[in-house]
């Protein structure tokens, strides 16, 4: 049983509830500390039409709105109407398969959905979560299942405790053999659990692996920020990337010390979204003999060609670029003789579409052959899904 994967499960209930989901009022409670009750309130309710019911009881609130930015139509927050009987209440779709976050806004505060018990982190805050099945990758099948562990660790290079989440695929316990690895970052608003919450990545390889469309393998998924402040890693005496420092320092060793993993470069991958994209590139490129296969989802060089973190015009970096401070390691072409795979793909309604475009021709003027594929959509948990799905196949093949 995976830790953390209730979502599909509540997902499956919410079916069985959408028959008698309407909103109705309880007998009243006995008199005593308790007192009386309110109205029942089922929230989410996902019918067969994928329609999903969005219900909160705030009987004193002046608005309430939906903050669910990946579900379509939803952009600037879905009001709510509310009933007599004080429950806010708006029905979205046909929404396409997946998971989705989403929060209430009441009266100007955000607050989780106090019905639904499935979350996910991000980086700042902890949203309300809702999965609508029909999504044969991602979906909860009857397959054998791997398992997703939070653990703990030292980070000698920050002095301090640190969290990665690591799954290990079916068998692992009860197995012998060394498995590859796989390092999955996560993107700038997120935290090393969003992988396996909203990113369903470990539902996500139990399908591949039972399909055998991937190999087993361990997919480490580290805490890219180092703080909650600022972009990324953040920088360390001297202007080292504390991230990069803590990933090579720290999580990399901790994770093959305590696995049973093949430490060498032909079964160790490593790819990331947005953010965590920039990082892949920022720790593959400078230590490419460790690394046999690169992805980058929605990313690339974030700021290394005038560009900000989304998109945006931003002033020309000051000082020697990305690209000269690494000119040795990008014209290494010993280096390069063991790289297997170095995949993109971007939404072309992305805002970071214009920064995946420059870091691949910069590549390819240093003798890279990069893959890149331009997908439909924009700088959602929808394409970074598809990404996973398409990428971990091609992966120690």
């Amino acid at each position: 049983m995976q830790l953390g994967r209730s979502t599909a499960g509540f997902a499956a209930l919410m079916f069985a509830a959408a028959a008698w989901a309407q909103v109705a009022p309880q007998p009243p409670a006995p008199a005593g500390r308790g007192g009386g009750r309110g109205p029942q309130v089922v929230s989410p309710a996902v019918g067969e039409d994928r329609r999903v019911t969005f219900r909160i009881l705030a009987p004193h609130a002046e608005s309430v709105r939906l903050s669910a930015g990946d579900i379509p139509g939803n952009g600037q927050g879905a009001p709510l109407t509310k009933g007599e009987n004080g429950v806010w209440e708006v029905v979205m779709g046909p929404i396409d398969p997946g998971a989705y976050r989403y929060n209430f806004n009441v009266d100007g505060v955000s607050t989780i959905d106090p019905r639904n018990p499935s979350i996910s982190e991000s980086n700042t805050n902890v949203w309300s979560l809702v999965y609508v099945p029909g999504a044969d990758f991602m979906d909860t099948k009857e397959v054998p299942h791997g398992a997703v562990a939070a653990v703990t660790y030292w980070s000698t290079s920050l002095k301090r405790f640190r969290r990665m989440h690591i799954y290990t695929p079916p068998g692992y316990e009860l197995g012998k053999e060394k498995l590859p690895v796989f390092y999955l970052l996560h993107g700038a608003g997120d935290c090393d659990e969003a992988w396996t919450s909203v990113g369903r990545a470990g539902f996500i390889l139990d399908n591949l692996i039972a399909a055998k469309k991937a190999k087993p393998m361990i997919v480490v998924m580290p805490a890219g920020h180092t703080s909650t402040a600022g972009f990324g890693g953040g920088r360390g005496p001297g202007g080292q990337d504390e991230f990069v420092n803590d990933f090579v320092t720290d999580i990399m060793p901790y994770a093959e010390s305590h696995y049973r993993v093949i430490a060498d470069r032909a079964h160790r991958a490593i790819a990331g979204l947005s953010m965590g994209g920039s990082q892949t590139l920022n720790i593959a490129i400078p230590h490419l003999a460790k690394f046999a296969y690169v992805g980058v989802y929605s990313s690339g060089l974030i700021g290394a060609f005038g560009g900000g973190r989304g998109g945006t015009a931003a002033p020309a970096p000051q000082g020697p670029t990305w690209e000269e401070q690494h000119k040795a390691e990008l014209d290494n072409a010993a280096a390069k003789k063991g790289l297997k795979l170095l995949w993109f793909s971007t939404g072309v309604d992305d805002r970071l579409i214009t920064t995946t475009r420059a870091t691949v021709d910069m590549l390819k003027k240093h003798g890279f052959d990069p893959v890149f594929k331009e997908s439909p959509g924009a700088h959602t948990w929808i394409n970074w899904r598809n990404y996973l799905n398409e990428f971990a196949p091609q992966l120690f093949q």
